[in-house]
């Protein structure tokens, strides 16, 4: 075998860790803004409106949707390259791949995608005023955005698709920092055991994060 194909794969994978890392990062800060709405809706108006009106961050967005997009090409290039080098697969696996989150994480992130895209373009839609009646507005005229996320979250069968998807973003998240670590060389069984118990966690508070929000919502307005 060649070093360039290893070289190419291992590339790949120190890439697609990178962009992950950046987007584990990413979704702490957005919990973190949604947590707002549990306990003032000026609180989260005020954060929302600093992110949209602030052009670096503005521009930050743009540099987080391409770092989403290479982690999901590099994602699926991987997932094809194995699945052309082994298409009868392996009798033993790796004690890392013998777990439902490891060999069904090209699965669960796609369904992750696709909800993403739905839930975002729920927002876009609404604001573009291609949907309803555009956002709803404080009583200083500025975008309440906290409103249209609670109108949002106020319909049963959405809150009941956006838990179920956000429990399959946990069981997606469960392994990525295992993955993301292992990728970058940096899982000496020294300290494995700590980085496995560090994803295990980073995946249930941000599952719990999201899904909290949705049901206070709902519960609250019912």
């Amino acid at each position: 075998m060649s070093s360039k194909p290893f070289y190419s794969s291992i590339t790949k994978k120190i890439i697609m860790s990178l962009m992950g890392f950046f987007l584990l990062t990413f979704l702490l800060v957005h919990v973190s803004l949604n947590s707002l709405l549990l306990f003032n809706k000026e609180w989260f108006n005020a954060g929302a409106h600093f992110m949209g009106s602030t052009w670096y961050i503005q521009a930050f967005q743009w540099v987080l949707f391409a770092g989403f997009a290479i982690h999901i090409f590099y994602a699926f290039v991987l997932q094809i390259q194995n699945w052309m080098a082994r298409p009868t697969g392996y009798k033993r696996r790796a004690a890392m791949e013998q777990s439902p989150f490891s060999r069904y994480m090209i699965y669960t992130g796609t369904i992750i995608l696709i909800f993403l895209i739905i839930h975002l373009g729920n927002f876009f839609f609404v604001k573009m005023g291609w949907i309803g009646n555009g956002v709803p507005l404080t009583a200083n005229g500025e975008e309440d955005m906290a409103q249209l996320v609670i109108n949002l979250f106020s319909h049963g069968g959405y809150v009941a698709f956006y838990v179920v998807m956000i429990f399959l973003m946990g069981f997606h998240l469960d392994h990525a920092l295992q993955s993301a670590f292992q990728s970058l060389g940096l899982n000496h069984p020294t300290y494995w055991g700590f980085i496995k118990g560090l994803s295990r966690v980073y995946a249930i508070v941000i599952t719990l994060g999201f899904i909290i929000i949705p049901l206070f919502i709902y519960f609250k307005n019912v």
